[in-house]
C-alpha cells in the first residue's frame, strides 16, 4: 500500500476551536479547558483512503488577531488547510476570507475547507443564517464548508478525511 505524507494547517482567530478539532480527530478527546497555542503544534495521524495510506502532518497554528499576522513560514509547504470560525463569535466569521487569502497567497495550489465550529452552542436558525451569509463556493480551491463541533464530534472526521481525499 502506498504511503503519502501531506502537511495541512488549521488556521483561524484565537479560541475558535482549532486545537479542540485536532484533539477530537487525532486523540478522540475533548476538553472544555482553553489552552492557547503558542507558535505552532504539530500532530500526526495516519488514515486509510482509497487503497492509500496517508499520513497527515497537522499544523495547529496560533490564532491570528488584527495585531498579529500568521507567520507565512508556518503555512509554507502545506497542501491544504482547514479555516476555522466560531459560530458564537461573528467577528471570527468576518475574518475567514482573510485567512483563506493568507493561506492561498503562500500556497496558490492548495485546497481548503471552511469549518464553522461550536455548532453545539447555537441554534439551527443561527447556523442557517451564518451559512447563507458565508458562501465560499465561488472559489474552486475551497472544496466545502462544514458545520462542526469538537465537543460532539459533528463532522470532525469528515473535514479531515475530505481534505485528505482531495490531496491524494
Amino acid at each position: 500500500m502506498d504511503k503519502i505524507s501531506k502537511k495541512i494547517c488549521l488556521v483561524g482567530d484565537f479560541s475558535v476551536g482549532k486545537t479542540s478539532l485536532i484533539r477530537r480527530f487525532v486523540d478522540r478527546q475533548f476538553s472544555d479547558r482553553y489552552l492557547s497555542t503558542v507558535g505552532v503544534k504539530i500532530s500526526r495521524k495516519e488514515i486509510e483512503l482509497a487503497e492509500k495510506s496517508i499520513k497527515l502532518l497537522i499544523w495547529d497554528i496560533e490564532g491570528q488577531t488584527k495585531f498579529k499576522a500568521i507567520s507565512s513560514s508556518y503555512l509554507q509547504g502545506a497542501k491544504g488547510a482547514i479555516i476555522v470560525g466560531d459560530l458564537t463569535r461573528p467577528d471570527t466569521l468576518e475574518h475567514l476570507a482573510n485567512h483563506l487569502d493568507s493561506f492561498f497567497s503562500v500556497n496558490p495550489q492548495g485546497y481548503a475547507i471552511v469549518a464553522f465550529n461550536k455548532s453545539d452552542l447555537v441554534s439551527t436558525t443561527e447556523i442557517e443564517e451564518v451559512l447563507a451569509n458565508n458562501d465560499f463556493r465561488q472559489n474552486p480551491q475551497v472544496i466545502s464548508t462544514h458545520v462542526t463541533s469538537a465537543k460532539t464530534g459533528q463532522d470532525v472526521d469528515d473535514i479531515f478525511q475530505e481534505l485528505a481525499l482531495q490531496l491524494v
